[in-house]
């Protein structure tokens, strides 16, 4: 066998031992993305160029690989796996010593990436590379409202935790040193479409209004209750002589409010920007 393989790597020009540098790299790693590095680009490249014989190896031990090419990554399957968009082969073994195991922390992260692509992909939010932008503010705050979790405090399983899901491909990070700023930004890559399905996420959403429901009962529970204001007597004269020195404040107090109204405009023009220049990061 081995010696078919190398007249098939000869025809190619390529040697036995890029073949087993490029089949080492992605059952150690399940992912190799063109983007990512000098080396990927390299390996993705001579990938391309035996597509067929690398899918023919790794179909012996029941590894499915899955080629994107438009944003140019290629992802391992173990045995029995399921592959969005392609149809589960029933006589393929399940097997458990291939499949990558996760932490409730990357369970829940990956998870919220996801709902904050799908977000994303909904407002045509998405780069040229399908890549979309979130602040690590807005991912706290999508956890604590989807999952009622939050991200590590220790910045030592903060960092390993990101770490984890750029190892995987996920995400892209400027500067790891900033994971305690909640306005540091970083890039969410299209795998994370493969690694939650659509159902998965429908469900995750189905949850959150059953929570506001709950909160909304509450509410009205609380409005249904008489207020202290219904039950005071009709004004004096005295009082409304009160009200109308109050009527002079009142006006003083529009005009402080018309100058704060102007405030929100300036914050979102400001998020943008700061958007734009963490985007140009990644672009360097």
């Amino acid at each position: 066998m081995l010696h078919l393989v190398e007249q098939a790597l000869e025809k190619d020009g390529l040697d036995r031992r890029e073949f087993s540098e490029l089949l080492v790299r992605l059952l150690d790693y399940g992912v190799i993305c063109r983007d990512e590095s000098q080396i990927e680009q390299q390996l993705y490249d001579r990938y391309l160029r035996i597509e067929e014989l690398v899918a023919d190896y790794l179909e012996l031990i029941g590894v499915r690989v899955q080629h994107d090419k438009r944003f140019q990554f290629v992802r391992l399957y173990p045995p029995g796996a399921q592959i969005p968009g392609v149809q589960d082969d029933e006589a393929m073994m399940q097997s458990q010593g291939l499949r990558m195991r996760l932490s409730q922390h990357e369970v829940a992260l990956i998870l919220v990436l996801r709902a904050q692509y799908d977000k994303a992909l909904r407002e045509g939010q998405v780069d040229d590379q399908g890549c979309v932008m979130a602040s690590l503010e807005s991912l706290s705050i999508a956890m604590k409202n989807l999952l009622k979790r939050t991200l590590p405090e220790n910045m030592t399983e903060r960092k390993q935790l990101f770490r984890r899901m750029k190892q995987l491909r996920l995400i892209q990070i400027a500067n790891e040193d900033r994971l305690d700023d909640g306005d540091m930004w970083l890039r969410i890559r299209p795998m994370i479409m493969s690694y939650v399905s659509d159902q998965v996420l429908a469900d995750l959403g189905d949850a959150q209004p059953e929570a506001e429901a709950t909160t909304e009962g509450d509410a009205d529970s609380e409005e249904k209750q008489p207020s202290e204001a219904a039950q005071q007597p009709e004004p004096s004269e005295a009082q409304e002589d009160t009200e109308e020195n109050d009527a002079e404040a009142d006006e003083e107090s529009e005009q402080s409010v018309v100058e704060s109204e102007q405030q929100p405009a300036e914050t979102a023009a400001e998020e943008q920007e700061t958007k734009e220049t963490a985007t140009s990061l990644f672009a360097d």
